[in-house]
Order: structure tokens, then sequence, then C-alpha cells
């Protein structure tokens, strides 16, 4: 099992390469990690070999490790897998919703993440209003993994989280985001989550993410 440590240090360095702060191409030995994230080397090791294995870094004996550059063509197949993940995702969590409504009285965890997915729907509302599209991303990228926990499947979880960092890693290479009609479109799924519409959930994440794999197509990703 993965200490902290090596568990901090392993989400920061994949969100610095997801959402650009750290480059294609660019070099990780230990010795830069461990300074830039104040850890010692044993999690950076840990963390270098979860971020091979997740395709992001490459990892050469005496060498170190090079950031991975993505490619355009890892566009089609990624969102295929999305669509497959998400749909089924979103169907879970609005049936799970529809037990929660059941009950006299909705768990206390179910709420937890009910307040934590529209924390980051108004978090991405002040982000639009201000003008400050370079904090949408995460946002999205969170909001969509709140959906796969208020699912209950914990195993589609970890892998969505790999498919979507990937896909969110494209649109930062190619510096656009979808802006105030994504937001809208992430208000009508939950929406729909929470009411417990099993069959209008899908349908508006499947719609939600075609616009999305047509809007990186337009960005021409390289």
């Amino acid at each position: 099992m993965s200490s902290p440590a090596a568990v901090r240090v392993t989400e920061q360095v994949r969100a610095d390469i997801i959402f650009g702060r750290i480059a294609a191409g660019t070099r990780l030995t230990e010795k830069l990690l461990s300074e830039r994230y104040a850890v010692s080397r044993v999690p950076v090791r840990e963390c270098l070999r979860a971020l091979e294995a997740e395709g992001l870094v490459e990892v050469r004996s005496y060498a170190g490790a090079t950031v991975v550059a993505p490619h355009e063509e890892d566009l089609e197949v990624l969102f295929d897998l999305r669509h497959t993940l998400e749909t089924e995702v979103v169907r879970r969590a609005a049936l799970r919703a529809q037990e929660q409504l059941d009950l006299d009285v909705p768990g206390e965890g179910w709420w937890a993440l009910r307040r934590a997915a529209t924390a980051v729907l108004e978090e991405g509302d002040a982000a639009l209003a201000a003008g400050e599209a370079a904090r949408l991303p995460s946002c999205n990228h969170r909001f969509h993994l709140l959906l796969a926990e208020m699912s209950g499947a914990t195993s589609l979880l970890g892998i969505l989280r790999q498919v979507s960092g990937r896909i969110e890693r494209l649109f930062s290479v190619a510096g656009t985001h979808r802006g105030g009609g994504a937001w809208d479109e992430h208000r009508a799924i939950l929406a729909a989550v929470l009411d417990g519409r099993a069959e209008d959930a899908p349908a508006l994440m499947a719609a939600h993410l075609e616009r999305s794999r047509a809007g990186l197509r337009a960005a021409k990703v390289r």
C-alpha cells in the first residue's frame, strides 16, 4: 500500500502534468521532484512508478523519467471509453439517488457528495464570472469524479480518473475549454441524477461528451 506521502505527491504531479503546469518532454528526476514537492525520494519513486503505469511518464534506467506527449489519435478512443464509463456512472448515480429519496432520512455520505458537487458547480460559475478560465479544467475534472463517487461504483472511479485526466490534458495542450455551455450541461446532468432519472441522466451525459469531443476535434490537438 502506498504511503500518504506517495499518494499526495502522485496526485500533485499528476495534476501538474494534466493541467499543463509540467510540459511534455520535461525530465523529472527524483532530486527535482523531492525538492519541488517537499518529500523524500522514496515516495517520489512510488509516484513515478504510478504515473508510468498511467502512461503519463516514461521511466528509463539511469535517465530518470520524462513526461510523455499526448497524441491527437488518443482523442477518439479516450472519448469512446469515457462515453461508456460515464453514461454508466450517471445511471448508477441516479438509481442510487432514487434509493436515497425513498429513505426517510438520506445518508450523510450522500448529502456530503451532493454538497461537494454543487460547490464545484458554484466554483465554476465564479470562475466564469471572474473571467478566470484557467480554473475551469480542474473544476470540470473534479465534478466528473464526484459523479463517479455518487454512483458508488469505486471500480469505475479509478478507471475514470485516468481517462478523464488524459482528456483534460488534451484540452490543456489544445489551449481550449467549453466555458459556460459545458457548465449549463453539468447542472442539467446533476439535476437528473439527484431526481433519480436513470434514463435521462445517461442521455444528457452522452450529449455533453459528444459536444466536448467536437470542441476538442475543432481545436486540432497536436
